[in-house]
């Protein structure tokens, strides 16, 4: 199966699927000398992990990461990092009802008609967003890059900002605020909202989509390449690999229509659905 590597200079490879052994990820292309154990690493899989609240997957995963390659003495070599992620809460016995049935909303027929009738059900299997556990773990070491190489800090962030029809208030907006709730809110007032609307969309049998914002500041001028590898469209892509993610727009996005210029010059935004 192609499709599973990303980058060029800093190149991820990801394997694994929802209820095999394990899944993880090869990095090629960090420096060497670079200080790195898996201590840098695992906050960051905390942050994603299943089961830490009702609200999100019940999955109940540690997410422990061990490096495998790439690191001797605390320290890169310049080789190819190897990340494994061991998978210990697998219940396929859950999924036994749908070898031959395709759900919607699913890559299951997809995946049965391209690949010939040959799919891994358990879990939605390789389609399966279990696999973004291994973005998070290279997003880890992709930080501790951006730190080592550069003089001044790149800062990155992310926040929900709209849950269905209900946003944020803006002016509430406070970064502190976005570790103390399940729904990494900026804002706390929303947060109550969102649990109160989230548990009647729950109970109702049905769902919802939600935004998210991403902010990015000190970016060195010149990342990316002309054409197709402008940093736009490389954001874009890896955005819009993850499952959920249906549009992406940067800076001010769809907002510019009617605009004369972006009211954001000191920073890039990226916000996906």
């Amino acid at each position: 199966m192609s499709g599973s590597t990303f980058g060029e200079l800093f190149r991820v490879t990801n394997f694994g699927e929802s209820h095999g052994p394990a899944i993880g990820c090869v990095i090629d292309g960090c420096p060497p000398g670079m200080a790195l154990s898996e201590a840098d690493i695992q906050p960051e899989l905390d942050r994603r992990r299943p089961g830490t609240s009702r609200h999100v997957t019940q999955r109940n995963e540690p997410d422990a990461v061990e490096i495998l390659s790439g690191v001797y003495e605390g320290k890169t070599t310049g080789t190819p990092i190897g990340l494994l992620i061991r998978n210990e809460d697998q219940r396929s016995k859950d999924y036994g009802k749908i070898p031959d049935q395709f759900r919607p909303g699913h890559a299951d027929y997809t995946y049965w008609a391209k690949y010939q009738g040959n799919r891994d059900y358990r879990g939605g299997g390789r389609s399966s967003a279990r696999e973004t556990a291994s973005r998070v773990a290279a997003g880890a070491i992709a930080r501790k890059v951006l730190d080592h190489l550069l003089p001044q800090s790149v800062e990155i962030r992310g926040a929900l900002v709209q849950m269905g029809h209900l946003k944020i208030d803006r002016h509430a907006w406070d970064w502190e605020e976005v570790e103390k709730n399940p729904f990494w809110s900026p804002d706390a007032a929303t947060a109550v909202v969102w649990e109160e609307y989230l548990d009647g969309i729950r109970k109702s049998g049905s769902s919802t989509g939600a935004v998210f914002e991403v902010v990015a500041k000190n970016v060195p001028v010149g990342l990316g390449a002309p054409l197709y590898g402008k940093l736009d469209a490389d954001l874009a892509a890896a955005m819009m690999s993850i499952n959920a993610v249906k549009g992406v727009e940067i800076g001010d996005g769809f907002a510019v229509v009617g605009q004369r210029g972006s009211q954001h010059r000191d920073e890039m935004r990226l916000d996906g659905f």
